[in-house]
């Protein structure tokens, strides 16, 4: 009874380790961050704008910030935190790095809803910039937030591994209660562990 008590108790730890873990995965899509140190959140002076970039062709409603995994169209979105921002002008630039050629440019316009959007192709795999720059009473405050894209072409991403590996444990384990033999080999294998400790 405690040969089995021990491999089901393994295999039910190793499941909820791993179910665990599906939800941080979307963090880390998003860049890992907690709100409060999310890279995906841009200070223009005081004001807070959030970048999201999303690939629906590719990975439907996945979130990107720092790292777009492939290339192609991609719709980069602006919300703006707060409403201050509503009534200000504010103009969007996506430069290629490390040379800042320009890629995109919207030009100044007020977003009364708090947010826009735009969608670009991008056709080569490197570093980019997106500058968002709000003009206020004739003054100019330019800040900006770096991206990748492309970086992840024939990557396999964490989100896809963890889901594997959870698909791959649960399935052992119904193999386990459902196969007399391959329990008993796992049991006999407990046995010897637990007779050696």
């Amino acid at each position: 009874m405690h040969r089995i008590f021990s491999a089901n108790s393994l295999f039910f730890s190793l499941a909820l380790l791993l179910s665990a873990l599906v939800p941080a995965s979307v963090a880390w899509g998003h860049g890992g961050a907690s709100v409060d140190t999310d890279q995906c959140r841009i200070f223009v002076g005081p004001h807070l704008v959030h970048f999201t970039a999303y690939q629906p062709q590719l990975t439907g409603t996945t979130e990107y910030c720092n790292d777009v995994p492939d290339l192609g169209p991609t719709i980069l979105v602006f919300d703006y935190e707060g409403k201050a921002l509503r009534n200000m002008t504010v103009e969007l630039e996506i430069t290629k790095e490390p040379e800042g050629s320009r890629v995109f440019y919207m030009p100044p316009a007020v977003h009364p809803t708090g947010t826009f959007n735009t969608s670009i192709n991008f056709t080569e795999p490197s570093k980019y910039l997106a500058h968002v720059t709000l003009l206020n009473e004739g003054e100019r405050v330019d800040a900006h937030v770096a991206f990748k894209v492309g970086a992840a072409k024939g990557a396999i991403s964490t989100n896809t591994i963890i889901v594997v590996v959870v698909l791959l444990v649960t399935a052992l384990y119904i193999f386990y209660l459902s196969n007399a033999q391959f329990k008993a080999l796992v049991d006999r294998l407990f046995a010897k562990k637990s007779a050696s400790e």
